[in-house]
C-alpha cells in the first residue's frame, strides 16, 4: 500500500507541534519557585515618614528705626548669645534728638517751678483776701498747664532715648545667625523686604511631619487617645538627607487634632537636641518611629501583590498554589508587613513573584534563604 507523501508530511507537523506542547506544559506546572513557613515572632518595625527640621526658634531681625548701617558687628552662620551687638544704624541725629528731648524737659521742669511759686504766692494772697478766688484758680491752671508740659517732654525723652537705644540691634536670644543681605553703609527701615539676618535657636530642633488618616487611627487604638499617644509613644529617630542616622533621638511633643481636608493628613512635631548643632534650620530627613509587636507574622512585601488595594499571598497547599487575601498593620519599614489576619503559624507562602502566578498552579518548593529563622 502506498501513503501519500503529503500525509506523512502532516502527520509530522502535528507530532511536532504535541511534542513541543507537552513539555512546555509540564515544565510550567513543575516549576520550583522559593518559598517561605510563616512562624511568630517579635519584631520592631521603623516607619518612616518625610520631614523638614526648623529651628525651635527662627526670628527675623528688622531694624526698628531708619538710618544707614554703620556696622555690622557679625559674620554669617556665626553662634550668637542672647543680648549680643548684631548691627550699629547711624547713631548721629538719634543723639541730636534725645538731647534736645533732654532740654526741653529742662525747661518744661523750669516752667513748673515758676508756675508753682506763682500759684503758691497767689494761695498766701487769696488766704489775705487780696486777691480774688478767679486769680487763684487762673494761677493753678497754669501750674496744672506746665506739669503737663512736662510730662509730654518726659514723654518724649522716653521715645527719643528708645530710639537711640534701637540704633544698636541686639539678638533676641541664643541662636545662629543667618544671611546678610545688608552691608555697611545700606540705608534700611522697618519696611524692608527683607530681615537683617534671621537668628536661629538650634539648642533643640523641631522635626514637623504628617501622617494620613489611616496612620492616625491606627496610632490612637493603639494608644486609646492623642493624649495618651503623646505620653506612651517610644521615642524616635532621624535618617539625614545623606542617608545616615542621627546620634541621638527625639519625642513627639505635639499631633494635631484636625486633619486638612486638603491633603488628608494630619501635622505632628517632634523635637530633638542639638548640641552638636549637625541639624540646621531649613533642612530635611525622614523621622523613623518604631512599633513593636509580640508573636507576629512578619513576611516580605515581595511576596505579596495588590489587586484594588487589597493585599494577597500565595498560599502552596499540597504542592498548589492558593490566591490568599491579608490584612496588613499600616506600621511598615518599606520591606515588610506585619500581617494581622489571612495567615497562620506554619503556612508556607510564595516568597517572590507572586505577581506572575495564578490561582491552581502546581510549584515544587524551594525553602528562601533563611527560612524557617
Amino acid at each position: 500500500m502506498r501513503i501519500n507523501p503529503l500525509i506523512l508530511t502532516l502527520a509530522a507537523g502535528v507530532l511536532g507541534v504535541c511534542s513541543c506542547r507537552g513539555p512546555q506544559s509540564a515544565s510550567t506546572n513543575g516549576e520550583s519557585y522559593r518559598t517561605i513557613k510563616v512562624h511568630l515572632s517579635d519584631q520592631t518595625l521603623q516607619t518612616g515618614y518625610s520631614a523638614s527640621i526648623e529651628g525651635r526658634q527662627d526670628i527675623d531681625i528688622y531694624p526698628q528705626v531708619s538710618g544707614t548701617l554703620t556696622k555690622v558687628c557679625i559674620n554669617e552662620g556665626e553662634t550668637v548669645r542672647k543680648g549680643q551687638l548684631l548691627f550699629v544704624i547711624d547713631q548721629v541725629p538719634y543723639e541730636a534728638e534725645l538731647r534736645t528731648a533732654q532740654a526741653n524737659v529742662t525747661a518744661a521742669e523750669a516752667s513748673v517751678a515758676t508756675a508753682q511759686l506763682a500759684y503758691d504766692s497767689k494761695q498766701d494772697l487769696y488766704d489775705q483776701k487780696i486777691v480774688s478766688e478767679y486769680e487763684l484758680k487762673t494761677a493753678y491752671n497754669s501750674l496744672s498747664s506746665a506739669k503737663a508740659s512736662l510730662a509730654q517732654m518726659q514723654a518724649e525723652e522716653v521715645n527719643a532715648r528708645n530710639s537711640l537705644s534701637y540704633t544698636e540691634v541686639r539678638s533676641p536670644s541664643n541662636g545662629v545667625a543667618g544671611t546678610l543681605p545688608y552691608r555697611q553703609g545700606t540705608l534700611v527701615s522697618s519696611s524692608l523686604s527683607q530681615p537683617l539676618t534671621t537668628i536661629s535657636d538650634n539648642s533643640a530642633m523641631y522635626v514637623y511631619f504628617s501622617m494620613n488618616e489611616k496612620q492616625l487611627l491606627s496610632l490612637i487604638r493603639t494608644y486609646g487617645s492623642l493624649g495618651k499617644s503623646l505620653e506612651k509613644m517610644p521615642d524616635v529617630g532621624l535618617k539625614l538627607s545623606d542617608g545616615s542616622f542621627y546620634s541621638q533621638t527625639g519625642r513627639i511633643e505635639s499631633i494635631s487634632g484636625v486633619v486638612d481636608k486638603e491633603t488628608g493628613s494630619a501635622s505632628l512635631r517632634a523635637v530633638f537636641p542639638n548640641g552638636d548643632r549637625l541639624l540646621l534650620s531649613g533642612t530635611s530627613g525622614t523621622v523613623l518611629i518604631p512599633s513593636t509587636y509580640k508573636d507576629c507574622i512578619v513576611i516580605p512585601q515581595v511576596a505579596t501583590y495588590e489587586v484594588q488595594d487589597q493585599v494577597y499571598v500565595y498560599k502552596v497547599v499540597d504542592g498548589v498554589t492558593k490566591s490568599t487575601r491579608i490584612q496588613v498593620s499600616e506600621s511598615s519599614n518599606g520591606t515588610d508587613y506585619i500581617v494581622t489576619d489571612g495567615l497562620q503559624e506554619g503556612d508556607e507562602i510564595i516568597a517572590d513573584g507572586a505577581g506572575l502566578l495564578r490561582d491552581g498552579m502546581h510549584v515544587k518548593s524551594m525553602p528562601a534563604a533563611g527560612n524557617g529563622k
